[in-house]
C-alpha cells in the first residue's frame, strides 16, 4: 500500500507545474480522432473501433495512443484513492462482525416475506372469488333484464290483443257516429259508455283508443328490436303480426271516417296514431287516395288508358285554379290539423305526398302533353303555371323549415323534373339565333321599309339585320319567353347575338379591305356597298348602342331585381361590354367610307401627271392658273357629304370626323404623288443639263447660253403650286384648314416658291 499513498507535497519555492505546451494545448492531449467518450457507450466493441481507426490511422499511433490513455486512467485512480485514503484506510476497522449482524437481520425478514406470501395468496383467492361473484351477478342481471323485456313485451302484445278485441268488428258498428249504450257496455283502460252519454261519439272515442293502442305498439317495436334472435320473440311474431295488420286496418278505417266526417279530434288522434307506430305514409296515401284523388278526378279527367276525358287542350292553368279552391275547401282543413304547434305532427307531408303527387298523376295520366317543350309558348305558360301552384303550396307550410321540407321532397324533385327548361332554352335558341342568322346571310343590305321605320320600337334603325339583332335581343327577356332560372342562359345568348353581329360587321369589312370578293360569301355585302350603304351602319350602330345600354339594360336589370346586387352588377358589366364592342365597330366603318372616297379621289389625282408632258421640252410660259383636275379631287367627298343618306342620319360630329380624316388621306395621297413628280423632273433636268453642257463644251459654246431662262422643273412646280393653292381653297370651303394637315404643310414646302415658304396662304 506504500505505493499508493500520496507523494509529499512540492515545496513551497518550487514553481507550479505548467499543463499547457507552447502553444498553448494541454500536454496530455488526444488527437480529434481519439474520442474518449466512444469507450463509455454501452454498444462499444474494441475490434470494430480499431478496425474503423486503421483505415486513416497507422497502428502504432493508435497503439501508442491507448497506452497513453491506459496510463493517465491509472494516474487518475492512484489520485482517486489518496484523496480519500484515511477514509479507505479506516473502512477496515469499521466493518467488525459484520457477518454476526447480516445472520440477525436475515431472520426477520424471512419471517416477513414468508407472512407477505401468505397474505398474497390470500388475497388472490379472494379477489378470484369476487370477479366470479361480480360475473355471477353480471350475468344474472343480464338474463334479469332479458327476462323482464320479454315479460313485458309478453304483457304489451296481450294488451294490445285486449284494446284491439275492444275495437268494433263491422265498420258498420260506429260509422254513424254515435251508438247506443246497449251497443257496448265497456272500453279498456277507464273508457267507459260515460263519455258517449256526456256526448262523446263513439268515433273519437275509438280514434283516441287507437292512439293508445299504436302508443303500445310503438313500445313493441322498441322492445322486439331490443331481443332480436329470441326464441320466445320468434314465438310471437304471428301474434305480433296480426295485431299489426288489426290496427293498420282499424286506424284506416278510422281516419277514413273522421275524413268523411271532418272530425278534427278523429283526425288528430289518428294521425298521432300513425306519428307513434312511424306510419305516415300510410296516412299520407289514405288522404291522397280518398280525398285528393276524388277532387282532381274531377278537373283532370282520365280514363286508364290515360287519354284526357273531355279535354282538348293541354293548359293547366284553369285546371290549376280550380285545385287551388278545392284544396282551400276539401283540404286546407287536414293542413292545418297537421301543423298544429307542439303536436309532433310536421312529420306528414300531405302538400307533396298527397296533393302534388295527385297532382302529378293526374297530368302525367291526362294530359302528357303539358309537359312536352315542343311548343314552346304552351310549355312556358304551363311551367309559370306549375311554379304559381307550388308557390300556393308552399303557403300552407307553417315555416321556413317546412318549406325547405317541402322542397326536398322526393315528389317535389319528381314534379320539376317533368319540366324540361333545358330543351326548351334549345328550342328558343335556335328559335332567336336562327332568325339573326338568316337576316346576317344575306348577300348585301336590306334597308327597312319607310312604314316600318316610322312604327315600332325599332324606327330609328335603318337596316333589317339591325331591326333583327334588337327584336331578338328583346325577345330573351320577353316575359313571354324568358325563364327566370334559365336567365344566365339568356343572358349568354345575348351576348352571343352581340358578338355574332360584330363579327359579321367586322369580317365584311376586313374583306373590303382586303379585297377578297369570293373567300367568304357572308362578306359579299361588303364588296358590293356604297359609302351611302355605311352610313346606314354607323347610324345604326350608334343606336343600337344607345338602346342596348339604355331601355334594355333597364329591362334585363328590372327583370333581374330579385337577384344579388353581385349578379346585377355582373349583368351590367356585361350588356355594357357588349354594347361598347359595337361602339368599337364606328371607327372601322367610319374608316371604310375614307378608303372609298379616297380612292375615288386618287383617280382625279392620276392626272397630276399630265404637267410633266406639258412643260417638259416646250416653250410654253410660266402657269397662272391652277389645273382642270383640282377641282375633282374633292368631289367625291362633297358628292357624299350632299348626299341624303348622310344629311338625314350623320351627326354633326361624325360628318366632322369623315371630312377631316377624307382630307388628311387625300392631301397624303396628293403629297406622295406631287413629290415623285417633283423628283423625277429634277432629276431628269439634271440628267438633260449635263448631257447639254457636255456637247456645248465640246462644240466650243459658251456654257451660260440658258442660265437666265425659266426651266421646266420650275415650270412645273409652280403649276403644282397653283393646284396646292386651289385644293388649299376647295379644303377650306368643306371647312378644313390646309395648313393644320402636315401632308399639305410638306407639299407646300416641296412645290412653293422660295419667297413663299415659309408662309401658307391662298
Amino acid at each position: 500500500m506504500a505505493d499508493l499513498r500520496s507523494p509529499p507535497p512540492p515545496s513551497a519555492a518550487s514553481p507550479p507545474r505548467s499543463t499547457t505546451d507552447l502553444f498553448g494545448d494541454p500536454i496530455d492531449a488526444h488527437p480529434l480522432w481519439f474520442r474518449q467518450s466512444s469507450f463509455l457507450h454501452p454498444e462499444f466493441d474494441s475490434e470494430a473501433y480499431i478496425a474503423d481507426l486503421r483505415t486513416f490511422v497507422p497502428f502504432e499511433t493508435l497503439r501508442s495512443e491507448l497506452r497513453s490513455h491506459l496510463s493517465s486512467l491509472k494516474h487518475e485512480l492512484v489520485e482517486l484513492i489518496n484523496r480519500d485514503y484515511a477514509n479507505f484506510v479506516n473502512l477496515s476497522t469499521k466493518l467488525v462482525d459484520v457477518d454476526a449482524a447480516v445472520v440477525r437481520m436475515r431472520a426477520p425478514l424471512t419471517e416477513i416475506r414468508e407472512k407477505i406470501v401468505e397474505f398474497r395468496v390470500a388475497v388472490e383467492g379472494s379477489l378470484v372469488a369476487l370477479q366470479s361473484g361480480l360475473r355471477q351477478r353480471a350475468e344474472a342481471e343480464a338474463a334479469k333484464e332479458v327476462l323482464q323485456l320479454l315479460l313485458d313485451t309478453f304483457h304489451v302484445v296481450s294488451k294490445v290483443e285486449k284494446l284491439i278485441k275492444e275495437l268494433p268488428s263491422v265498420a258498420a258498428d260506429w260509422s254513424n257516429g254515435d251508438v247506443k249504450p246497449a251497443e257496448k257496455d265497456h272500453l279498456s283502460n277507464g273508457i267507459s259508455l260515460q263519455y258517449t252519454e256526456n256526448g262523446t261519439n263513439l268515433r273519437e272515442t275509438q280514434s283516441m283508443l287507437l292512439e293508445r293502442i299504436a302508443s303500445e305498439m310503438n313500445r313493441l317495436k322498441f322492445y322486439i328490436t331490443h331481443a332480436q334472435n329470441l326464441p320466445f320473440i320468434e314465438n310471437m311474431e304471428k301474434r305480433i303480426r296480426n295485431a299489426s295488420l288489426l290496427l293498420d286496418a282499424s286506424l284506416r278505417h278510422c281516419f277514413v271516417d273522421g275524413l268523411e266526417h271532418r272530425d278534427a279530434n278523429v283526425i288528430y288522434n289518428c294521425l298521432r296514431a300513425y306519428a307513434a307506430i312511424d306510419n305516415t305514409s300510410s296516412a299520407e296515401e289514405i288522404f291522397r287516395s280518398t280525398v285528393v284523388a276524388r277532387l282532381v278526378q274531377k278537373i283532370i279527367p282520365h280514363n286508364s288508358a290515360g287519354v284526357v276525358g273531355g279535354a282538348s287542350q293541354d293548359e293547366l292553368d284553369e285546371d290549376y285554379k280550380q285545385i287551388k279552391q278545392y284544396i282551400e275547401k276539401d283540404c286546407k282543413f287536414l293542413l292545418e290539423i297537421s301543423s298544429t304547434e307542439n303536436s309532433g305532427l310536421h312529420v306528414f307531408s300531405f302538400l307533396a305526398n298527397s296533393i302534388l303527387k295527385e297532382v302529378l298523376s293526374a297530368i302525367q295520366k291526362g294530359k302528357p302533353g303539358a309537359f312536352s317543350p315542343g311548343r314552346p309558348k304552351e310549355f312556358l305558360k304551363n311551367y309559370r303555371a306549375s311554379l304559381d301552384i307550388l308557390a300556393h303550396l308552399e303557403g300552407y307550410c307553417p315555416s321556413r323549415s317546412a318549406v325547405t321540407k317541402f322542397r326536398a321532397e322526393a315528389v317535389y324533385i319528381e314534379f320539376m323534373k317533368q319540366w324540361n327548361v333545358g330543351v326548351y332554352f334549345s328550342l328558343r335558341f335556335q328559335e332567336i339565333a336562327g332568325a339573326l342568322d338568316s337576316a346576317l346571310m344575306g348577300a348585301s343590305f336590306v334597308p327597312m321599309q319607310t312604314s316600318h321605320l316610322q312604327s315600332g320600337n325599332t324606327q330609328d334603325l335603318t337596316l333589317k339585320q339591325s331591326v333583327t339583332l334588337l327584336e331578338c335581343l328583346r325577345s330573351c327577356w320577353r316575359e313571354d319567353v324568358l325563364v327566370l332560372s334559365c336567365s344566365d342562359k339568356f343572358l349568354r345568348l345575348s351576348l352571343q347575338l352581340l358578338s355574332r353581329y360584330s363579327n359579321w360587321l367586322s369580317a365584311g369589312l376586313a374583306a373590303r379591305k382586303a379585297g377578297n370578293t369570293g373567300s367568304n360569301p357572308v362578306s359579299e355585302w361588303s364588296i358590293s356597298a356604297i359609302p351611302d350603304d355605311f352610313v346606314y351602319i354607323i347610324h345604326d350602330l350608334n343606336c343600337l348602342v344607345a338602346n342596348i345600354c339604355g331601355d334594355f339594360l333597364g329591362h334585363v336589370i328590372e327583370v333581374l331585381s330579385s337577384c344579388s346586387t353581385e349578379i346585377v352588377d355582373l349583368v351590367k358589366q356585361s350588356i355594357l361590354q357588349g354594347g361598347k364592342s359595337l361602339k368599337d365597330l364606328v371607327p372601322l366603318v367610319t374608316n371604310s367610307i375614307i378608303e372609298t372616297v379616297v380612292e375615288k379621289s386618287v383617280e382625279d389625282l392620276r392626272q397630276l401627271k399630265g404637267i410633266t408632258a406639258t412643260y417638259r421640252m416646250t416653250n410654253k410660259p410660266l402657269p397662272v392658273r391652277h389645273s382642270p383636275y383640282v377641282s375633282g379631287v374633292l368631289r367625291p367627298l362633297k358628292a357624299f357629304l350632299d348626299g341624303e343618306r348622310s344629311a338625314t342620319y350623320l351627326t354633326r360630329d361624325m360628318r366632322d370626323e369623315l371630312v377631316q380624316g377624307a382630307a388628311v388621306e387625300i392631301t397624303g395621297r396628293y403629297h406622295e404623288l406631287a413629290a415623285d413628280l417633283v423628283s423625277v423632273a429634277r432629276k431628269t433636268e439634271s440628267s438633260l443639263q449635263r448631257i447639254r453642257q457636255g456637247a456645248q463644251r465640246r462644240a466650243g459654246a459658251s456654257s451660260d447660253v440658258s442660265d437666265h431662262n425659266v426651266s421646266d422643273t420650275d415650270k412645273i412646280c409652280m403649276q403644282l403650286f397653283l393646284d396646292i393653292q386651289e385644293f388649299g381653297r376647295n379644303l377650306a370651303a368643306l371647312g378644313v384648314e390646309a395648313a393644320k394637315i402636315p401632308a399639305y404643310r410638306s407639299l407646300w414646302q416641296c412645290v412653293a416658291p422660295t419667297d413663299r415658304q415659309n408662309t401658307i396662304s391662298f
